[in-house]
């Protein structure tokens, strides 16, 4: 799929979480492709300054569930923000527990970084979306929807953060929230869970970024076709919805 450009000359910048690695990396290099000043951040600044370099971003090395991390990267995007992409996660305990031995004592870092921050930084960015009629999108799971063993923690916060997406883009009529499932990808975050050699089996995370990016460009883009509305929408069901128009 080939990446639309906006139709107009007015840049447009969009923050995203998590973009040191994974879907997080290959989102903002799809998206700079696209055309977009991009804002990024993510816990390791040597791997997050290598990407931020390579694709002409600001930085911010930190931890989304600090509220004055979350202050500093939206003040360094500078001015309007269109886009916010909200893909920092983590999975919590490892080896992932079934739910009757989990440790309950680790769900409030699950929930911080998973579900708080997302709002948070939404909340944060929401007075230049409203004005730019911009997006966002929260990257969810199939672990939201389905009973898979040993995923319930995780999947309870990708669950919480697909309701909290439909909420919200009820409440902003202006804006997209888009919850977008990826799909399974092989990356480091899948490797700690299943093992590597599972992991190496899944797509490379670049075409579930290449699918997203496409989908949501039809926003910003002077295209006969609309963008998704708001909700849950799934990158693999996008991408057969192309192949067969």
């Amino acid at each position: 799929m080939s990446n639309h450009t906006f139709d107009t000359e007015e840049a447009r910048t969009a923050i995203v979480t998590g973009a040191s690695a994974g879907l997080g990396e290959a989102l903002a290099r799809s998206l700079a492709a696209a055309g977009w000043d991009l804002v990024l951040t993510a816990r390791g600044e040597e791997r997050l300054a290598a990407v931020a370099a390579e694709v002409g971003a600001k930085y911010l090395a930190g931890d989304v569930a600090d509220a004055a991390h979350r202050e500093q990267l939206v003040a360094l995007a500078g001015g309007p923000i269109d886009l916010l992409v909200n893909n920092a996660s983590t999975l919590g305990e490892v080896p992932l527990p079934l739910l009757g031995e989990s440790d309950l004592e680790a769900w409030p870092r699950l929930f911080d970084v998973n579900v708080r921050a997302p709002i948070a930084l939404a909340q944060a960015a929401l007075p230049s979306l409203r004005e730019r009629g911009g997006a966002i999108v929260n990257v969810s799971s199939d672990a939201a929807t389905g009973p898979y063993p040993t995923w319930g923690p995780y999947g309870a916060t990708k669950a919480a953060l697909d309701q909290l997406s439909n909420v919200l883009g009820a409440e902003e009529p202006g804006i997209a929230v888009w919850a977008v499932d990826p799909g399974e990808m092989s990356t480091a975050m899948l490797a700690e869970a299943i093992g590597e050699e599972d992991a190496a089996q899944a797509d490379s995370p670049h075409v579930a970024a290449e699918r997203i990016v496409e989908a949501i460009g039809f926003r910003w883009c002077a295209c006969e076709r609309d963008a998704p509305p708001s909700g849950r929408f799934a990158a693999a069901d996008y991408a057969r919805q192309e192949a067969h128009e």
